[in-house]
């Protein structure tokens, strides 16, 4: 099946009682059953919906794979990911992470006895000799966010199957339109559904993928157990969105690269951060693995100043400065004091995420509007 195809009827069945071609919104919390474990395949609300699960299907047809599970959120899908690890477990990842899944990380698991090591996810050889014989989960993002680093997924998963590692990729910034992390050996798959998925900024949620059926009945059963679950309309909302998405990321692609040109000529900017640039590292990889760049990028201004910057996200018109992305709406953002809050400066510094640094998420807008609007906010 056909990507476009496979977007508007990844699992889209006809409603058997009405006929109904949009899956209906199952807003309930328990089942009737027959007699005492004599079901319809559904007893309780927490560990299963039928309009989760057909979000579930669709989840796993579009990145190519064999089982997936809706989340509340997109931190709450990492969440369960990490609670496959026991106390002594070592997670090696990226040195430029996002920052809620930084915080996670430092702030709850740390305490519990889980050990991360941060490493440049684009060096290969640096990532190798970082495994351990205590390496139980690679955590990695590519795209990164907020620089736009690239990590070869197959490299990676090679060196981790080697040595029994599991890996898992953010596969939010790409979306399943650009990248499908499975097919390159990643044994799980995390989106934050609030983001491309959903596409309209207007729900809650994360995603796994994965292969494995193993996997995926301890992913289950924590899923279930722990009860970070969306309910039935946050399900109907991304379910909706799926099918657009094909449409969508065709034109955050196109509005992405005429945006990132026309930052990279513009005489105020400094440095422009994004995965199409044929000379920006990690293009190669990026080209081998994606179908696409995508609409998210960084920037710094010629003037690298915090106040020049601060400035420019007060002034845009079209761009909205807010937290998120992945919406058909433009956002602008200031990573140091919004989504990598989080992480201590003299980390985000020392990983090259400054002060300075302004992030896009690039809509559907006509281009002409968006290019105008930054005109004017950095010609301030």
């Amino acid at each position: 099946m056909k990507p476009a195809t496979k977007f508007i009827h990844a699992g889209a069945e006809p409603d058997p009682s009405t006929g109904a071609i949009m899956t209906p919104i199952y807003q309930t919390s328990t089942y009737v059953q027959e007699a005492p474990g004599k079901n319809k395949g559904f007893e309780y609300a927490r560990s299963q919906n039928p309009t989760r699960k057909a979000l579930e299907e669709a989840l796993a047809a579009i990145e190519n794979g064999k089982y997936g599970l809706a989340f509340s959120s997109g931190v709450a899908a990492t969440d369960a990911v990490l609670k496959l690890l026991s106390p002594g477990d070592e997670v090696l990842t990226g040195n430029d992470l996002y920052g809620g899944t930084y915080r996670l990380f430092t702030k709850i698991y740390e305490k519990f006895g889980i050990r991360f090591r941060y490493v440049d996810m684009t060096d290969n050889a640096a990532i190798e000799a970082a495994i351990t014989d205590q390496t139980k989960l690679i955590w990695t993002e590519t795209p990164t966010n907020p620089l736009m680093n690239i990590t070869d997924i197959g490299a990676v998963t090679a060196m981790a199957q080697k040595r029994q590692v599991l890996v898992c990729v953010d596969n939010t910034f790409a979306s399943p339109y650009l990248q499908n992390p499975l097919d390159f050996g990643a044994d799980i798959v995390m989106h934050s559904s609030t983001k491309y998925l959903g596409g309209h900024s207007d729900v809650i949620q994360g995603a796994l993928v994965m292969n494995d059926p193993a996997l995926r009945e301890q992913l289950y059963f924590i899923q279930k157990s722990c009860g970070a679950v969306p309910g039935p309309m946050d399900c109907f909302l991304v379910l909706r969105g799926i099918k657009t998405l094909h449409v969508r990321m065709q034109r955050h692609c196109e509005n992405g690269e005429k945006i990132a040109q026309f930052l990279r000529q513009h005489p105020g900017v400094g440095k422009v951060y994004w995965c199409g640039f044929e000379d920006q590292p990690g293009y190669a990889v990026a080209k081998k693995q994606m179908r696409g760049f995508g609409g998210m990028m960084s920037f710094t201004l010629k003037d690298d100043s915090v106040e020049t910057a601060m400035k420019v996200l007060s002034s845009t018109k079209i761009f909205s400065l807010a937290e998120s992305l992945g919406g058909v709406e433009s956002l602008i953002n200031h990573p140091a004091s919004m989504t990598h809050a989080s992480i201590p400066r003299e980390e985000r510094i020392k990983n090259g995420l400054s002060d300075s640094l302004i992030r896009l998420s690039v809509g559907i807008e006509d281009l002409e509007d968006l290019v105008l609007d930054l005109e004017q906010a950095i010609g301030k």
